[in-house]
């Protein structure tokens, strides 16, 4: 059954037509039994095929097939032929064209229908009736007319809201597909900063370190020992963060355990401190105010200027440089200022955009900052050195 009716839906002016040949037979029989003369049953076969053919063709040219059911009526009554079977046709082109045709026409059909009928009785009144009954009468074969074309009206209502959603989920297809790409884009763009992050303050220990012990090596092999203690426990420090943000990259395989690490925050600033302090930079750390909890993105936004700003000036402050890292908490924002005291080549560092010579300095502070609605404030400081100032909106944590 299901194929059957997939066929059907397929070739619709077939089934029509199957219906169309049907109705003519029924046509040319009345035409064959009824008392009417020789004239007009000869006028009346081209009539009822005409009437027929507005069956077959009503899906495929619906409005042209009401003029020509309207030719067919308006022939019927001038040559004296009266209601027959095939006018059948009439009540269903009503119900197409309020289907498949534009809102004027399908008016027009409706009014077409609702005069036919006291036309018909004023053309062949009944013998026996008198006029309120023919007007009861005109007005009960009328209604046939009217159910069919709000049958028809309906449909092409509920077909027009159906489209409608259609459209509609294509388009949120779409934009969901376009907010898809934003989406994977601005997670490339950040997990490419957290990643220089993570290398470039990580890597720069190491180095440091690995060119100390090899000074050291032979005058004092136990600090050249505790070096490389350091550029190991470095280098899984760096591993694990590494593994972290790449883990949001794949998907687990099977049999295999992903293990997340928590995003850095402001608490773990003292720990980078230590850790700078251990790599030969001397710096000075100062909170202000009471810490409070703050929102996980001003967290690592905070962490990862403080070690973008004591990384750079670890690789370009020059010798015998210092640095001082200040937390300000204000009532609706937290403060950041990093300062050092060097020489080196920190300000064209910046200036050029990162510390790699590959944009992810100055740049990418200022990206971070504006993540958050912060602002950033960068440049030399009188004297010599650099700063780095920045306020962090707080936003309540529910």
């Amino acid at each position: 059954m299901q194929r059957l009716y997939e066929f059907l839906r397929r070739h619709p002016t077939g089934v029509d037509t199957f219906w169309a040949v049907l109705l003519v037979g029924f046509g040319f029989l009345w035409l064959v039994e009824a008392s009417i003369g020789a004239d007009s049953r000869i006028v009346g076969g081209p009539i009822v095929l005409a009437l027929g053919t507005t069956i077959a063709l009503r899906r495929r040219a619906p409005a042209k097939m009401l003029g020509l059911a309207i030719l067919c009526g308006l022939a019927q009554m001038a040559v004296d032929i009266r209601p027959n079977p095939t006018d059948f046709a009439m009540l269903v082109i009503v119900y197409t064209v309020a289907v498949a045709s534009s809102r004027q026409v399908s008016r027009f059909a409706l009014g077409v229908a609702v005069c036919a009928t006291p036309l018909a009785a004023l053309r062949w009144p009944h013998p026996h009736q008198t006029w309120w009954e023919a007007v009861v009468s005109a007005v009960f074969v009328s209604i046939p007319f009217v159910l069919a074309w709000v049958l028809g009206d309906s449909i092409r209502t509920r077909r027009a809201y159906y489209a409608q959603l259609e459209e509609r989920a294509a388009r949120l297809e779409k934009e969901r597909e376009a907010q898809s790409k934003v989406a994977v884009a601005a997670e490339r763009a950040r997990i490419a900063r957290e990643l220089h992050d993570v290398v470039a303050h990580n890597v720069s220990v190491m180095v440091v370190q690995a060119d100390g012990a090899a000074y050291v090596m032979d005058a004092s092999p136990e600090q050249a020992r505790q070096a490389l203690e350091t550029i190991s426990s470095t280098g899984r420090q760096a591993l694990a963060e590494m593994r972290r943000l790449l883990g949001v990259l794949r998907t687990g395989e099977p049999g295999e355990e992903n293990e997340y690490v928590p995003q850095p925050d402001v608490e773990q600033i003292d720990e980078l401190v230590e850790q700078v302090r251990g790599a030969g930079l001397p710096v000075e750390f100062k909170v202000v105010g009471s810490p409070r909890q703050l929102p996980s993105g001003v967290e690592l936004t905070a962490y990862r200027i403080v070690q973008e700003a004591l990384t750079n000036t670890r690789k370009h402050g020059g010798p015998d440089v210092g640095a001082s890292v200040q937390l300000t908490y204000f009532d609706d924002g937290l403060g950041l200022l990093v300062e050092d005291d060097g020489r080196g080549s920190q300000r064209e560092m910046y200036e050029d955009g990162g510390a790699d010579g590959s944009g992810h300095g100055l740049i990418g502070m200022r990206e971070r900052v504006g993540m958050v609605g912060g602002t950033l404030d960068a440049g030399p400081r009188p004297g010599g050195g650099f700063r780095i100032s920045a306020l962090l909106p707080l936003k309540p944590v529910r």
